[in-house]
């Protein structure tokens, strides 16, 4: 004979009932987390798209099994709405903690992906960039995106190849594992896309500056210019600013003047100009400057010094009457001061939509290292 109490049947009842309204509440709670999920990347709502796709991942737990697709998927959806709010590699201190939950989101992910999917499935493609791109570990990164790469070229999707190669050339470009094997992940994508996207689609226009600019560190001048050109011919056609356009002008600028080609110069120095907003208290920064050259007395005296000028820059963004507004150290360094500024080019202000000459000031420091 038990001793045991039993509930009576009322009680039982009342609890049975509050589980089920516990379950159906969590469950609303998660639809709508989803909902406002979707919703705000509909809008393009960067404020509410990572709070909403963290809301819905965290309520997704408990829905869903740890190793499920269905949970690897929310995963992804927060990890990526963390990634868009963090400056790409390297990665800023203050971001370290965000990057390494995106990080921590993309693993579990991808471990669910290996497990449903197989290790040579399209799916892991996702989660392995991201993971790439999350990691500190240029090394780690660079395993991830290998595997990404391999995944890639076994399928018959050229677009798809080139975009794996030009992240693995971003992840790894500016890092010391920097090679011409990673150089040429990004020629790779560029020679794809000029092949099956017209002119003006972006992806082409960022890969043709990226090769552009590659052309240019490497001095391959003649190479570089037509790139260049080509970047800002196109973001005219497609009538939007674009970072990658500002900096072509200014690689353009520094190629022409380079050579001697001033006028052409001149003419991606007024685009800078016009691209940017100028306020009336803003110095004007060189597009393209060269150093002076130490007068060779001062040098052999190890003598240091400074000199202060101030001049115009010209509705062609070139220097026009400078003056010396103060100086240390000797006439030699006012004269070298003076005559390498001639070589300076600058983009012009702009007023009301037309370029205007401005005054504006600079300091050139001599220092001989003793």
């Amino acid at each position: 004979m038990s001793h045991g109490k039993t509930l009576p049947i009322a009680c039982l009842l009342a609890l049975t009932l509050g589980t089920s309204l516990s379950v159906h509440a969590s469950e609303n709670s998660f639809a709508k987390a989803y909902s406002d999920y979707q919703a705000a990347v509909e809008k393009g709502d960067t404020a509410n798209i990572e709070a909403s796709a963290k809301a819905a991942y965290q309520l997704g737990e408990a829905q869903y099994a740890k190793d499920s697709i269905d949970l690897a998927n929310l995963a992804i959806n927060w990890a990526a709405a963390i990634e868009k709010q963090v400056a790409p590699y390297p990665f800023r201190e203050k971001n370290l903690a965000q990057t390494a939950k995106a990080n921590e989101l993309y693993q579990l992910a991808l471990a669910n992906y290996n497990v449903h999917y197989g290790k040579e499935a399209l799916e892991l493609i996702d989660p392995l960039l991201g993971s790439a791109i999350t990691e500190s570990k240029a090394k780690v990164a660079k395993d991830y995106l290998q595997a990404a790469i391999d995944i890639a070229e076994k399928s018959d999707n050229k677009k798809l190849i080139a975009d794996v190669k030009m992240a693995a050339f971003n992840r790894l470009s500016n890092t010391e594992l920097y090679t011409k094997s990673i150089r040429n992940y990004a020629f790779d994508a560029y020679d794809i896309y000029k092949e099956i996207l017209p002119e003006n689609a972006l992806d082409r226009v960022k890969a043709t500056y990226v090769v552009g600019a590659v052309e240019y560190a490497e001095k391959h001048d003649d190479k570089a210019i037509p790139l260049l050109l080509e970047v800002v011919k196109q973001f005219d056609v497609l009538n939007y600013s674009h970072p990658y356009a500002l900096s072509a002008h200014a690689y353009l600028v520094e190629l022409y003047e380079r050579q001697g080609k001033r006028d052409e110069s001149t003419a991606h120095c007024i685009a800078i100009g016009k691209m940017r907003p100028w306020t009336d208290e803003q110095e004007q920064q060189p597009i393209f400057r060269i150093n002076p050259k130490y007068p060779l007395p001062y040098a052999q005296q190890r003598k240091s010094g400074w000199v202060q000028l101030k001049f115009t820059v010209d509705e062609h963004g070139f220097v026009k009457n400078p003056e010396i507004i103060a100086s240390k150290g000797g006439a030699l360094f006012e004269k070298e001061s003076i005559k390498t500024l001639d070589k300076w080019r600058y983009a012009p202000k702009f007023e009301n939509g037309k370029a205007v000459e401005a005054q504006t000031s600079v300091q050139l420091d001599y220092t001989i290292n003793r």
